[in-house]
């Protein structure tokens, strides 16, 4: 059974420039090229969930302005649910300004919008939806009040409250209590652990720290080494493809979108990783964020 995957999280508009390398601090590069995509992490991971097979609706804020209205219809395009992304009057859409250079690496400037005014009562306006869901996926690119009221809410529902600790920051301990899991990529889980990750030993290590401040299951994406699992006290490590990267946008939106589908179908954990792992390399190979992110029949 495919059960309901509930996003709540960012949506942005990204303007993209593609350069041979990145800027140093107060130089100007000429000659790149520039396009637009939409992006958000929250909208990514909602898109992504949706284009691998997954039941989704999204929980988000937008502008009342021609890129939020341009963003919501991409949205039910899509086949997302998006009775609760809320309409800001007084606040205009996010806004990312993206560089990328030759070999895939990135440097992302956010403008957050409406997306810093997405508040707890929003939540609670949207807790039906909340109470439809099965896995509840959620980002760091709205307020963090927020983030913790939706984590209660949903924990106290008894859904799957999954969390992408992106961009990171400090976590309570009453949010790190609610999560059935943290997905996280190597700075991330550093920065969580307060442990340097330098080899699979100092990963087990950082994901033990994490777990025992009260997170059920720990993913630490690993790039081109792949994924490491710690779930119910086992540990797994799971290998990743080998491909050409162009772009690395949204490829760890692509993975926590896949984990939540494949989830959602009854998935065991470590099926669940390897799925993902193989929508995050498809993703890399293409350029943008939405645009990038792949359909079900290409990660087959």
């Amino acid at each position: 059974m495919n059960r309901k995957i509930v996003v709540i999280g960012s949506c942005n508009t990204d303007m993209v420039i593609n350069m041979k390398r990145l800027p140093l601090p107060g130089e100007t590069l000429l000659g790149g090229t520039f396009f637009m995509n939409p992006g958000g992490k929250g909208a990514n991971q909602a898109v992504a969930a949706a284009r691998l097979g997954g039941k989704v609706i999204f929980i988000a804020k937008v502008g009342n302005d021609p890129f939020g209205i341009r963003s919501v219809d991409q949205y039910k395009a899509e086949g997302i649910g998006t009775k609760h992304v809320f309409v800001d009057k007084e606040h205009p859409s996010g806004v990312a300004l993206i560089l990328v250079d030759a070999f895939g690496e990135n440097s992302i400037a956010v403008a957050s919008g409406a997306n810093a005014h997405l508040m707890p009562q929003d939540i609670e306006e949207a807790r039906a939806a909340i109470e439809e869901g099965e896995i509840v996926l959620m980002q760091l690119e709205t307020p963090m009040e927020t983030v913790e009221h939706a984590a209660l809410m949903a924990k106290q529902m008894g859904k799957k409250v999954i969390l992408n600790p992106a961009p990171a920051q400090a976590l309570s301990g009453s949010l790190l209590g609610c999560l059935y899991m943290l997905i996280a990529n190597e700075t991330e889980a550093e920065f969580i652990s307060g442990t340097q990750i330098t080899d699979m030993d100092s990963v087990a290590r950082a994901a033990d720290i994490i777990c025992d401040k009260g997170v059920e299951n720990v993913v630490i994406t690993l790039g081109s080494k792949g994924a490491f699992i710690k779930e119910r006290g086992a540990y797994h490590q799971v290998s990743a493809l080998k491909v050409k990267a162009v772009d690395a946008t949204a490829a760890g939106d692509t993975f926590c979108g896949a984990v939540c589908v494949a989830l959602s179908e009854g998935k065991e954990l470590t099926e669940a990783v390897e799925f993902a792992n193989r929508a995050a390399a498809v993703t890399v190979t293409r350029m943008g964020a939405q645009s990038s992110l792949p359909y079900r029949s290409e990660v087959k």
